[in-house]
């Protein structure tokens, strides 16, 4: 019975070293993945911010094309002022690539915030 406990403290004594160092090492790779997420996920939204523009129309284009009917009409010519659609937004649409590049973009700000979620999870466990 005595080589059995001493056997036991032993294997204690040396898992609690093995585990201690996995614990530390594996935390702190995980501060590493949270604070490197947070960047990127900082750095990617900016960009998503500016292209956001890109999906949209210009406000000014349809602005300008009501100011032209209403201009057309005020000069009295009534067929050129029904001869130009009123809303020039509703016949456009963005190019692909902008909704490729975007597509990506939301990809990869998902997949951070996924990396930096799954960090702190791990953290906490």
């Amino acid at each position: 019975k005595d080589d059995r406990s001493r056997f036991w403290g032993v294997y204690r004594r040396v898992a609690e070293e093995h585990d201690g160092e996995f614990l530390e090492r594996y935390t702190s790779d995980m501060d590493i993945v949270l604070v490197f997420s947070g960047l990127f996920s900082a750095v990617s939204t900016s960009f998503i911010v500016a292209m956001e523009s890109n999906l949209s129309s210009d406000p000014s284009d349809t602005t300008n094309a009501l100011l032209t009917q209403l201009v057309q009409l005020g000069l009295g010519n009534l067929t050129a002022a029904g001869s130009t659609p009123a809303t020039p937004a509703s016949t456009w649409s963005p190019a692909m690539s902008d909704v490729r590049i975007q597509t990506i973009a939301y990809a990869s700000l998902s997949m951070s915030l996924l990396a930096a979620f799954g960090a702190v999870l791990g953290k906490q466990w």
